[in-house]
């Protein structure tokens, strides 16, 4: 991930590979990641059971936050593809009775219809 990139905000692909010790404890039997993003220090991870997102906090981003969002939990979502001018795509997720999306931007190059793939399948 560019470090620009990452100050625009723009999410990047994370190799599940580096995901395993960081999840080790909060993993249940048979939870399987399927996909996993971050933005700057912070990720969300799509697993086949539920949505986690984790907030790398403090100057060394040694204290962590991992918010659990069952899929049931998710009301409706949105994608919007990239443009010509506009090379990025953005996700949405509305939660529960909240009134604001969760909104995460995806750069040039990543497949937002995967992830999308992922949510419609565990929500629909």
């Amino acid at each position: 991930m560019g470090l620009l990139s990452g100050i625009l905000g723009n999410a990047s692909e994370v190799d599940n590979d580096k995901l395993d010790e960081l999840l080790a404890d909060t993993l249940i039997e048979s939870e399987q990641i399927e996909k996993a993003y971050q933005v700057i220090r912070d990720m969300f991870v799509f697993t086949n059971k539920r949505l986690l997102l984790i907030d790398k906090q403090g100057v060394t981003g040694s204290k962590v936050e991992i918010l659990t969002i069952p899929y049931s939990k998710i009301t409706k979502f949105s994608k919007e593809s990239a443009g010509h001018f506009d090379m990025d795509s953005e996700l949405k997720i509305w939660i529960g009775s909240e009134t604001e999306p969760l909104t995460k931007e995806f750069k040039a190059g990543d497949n937002i219809n995967d992830v999308y793939k992922i949510i419609s399948s565990h929500t629909l």
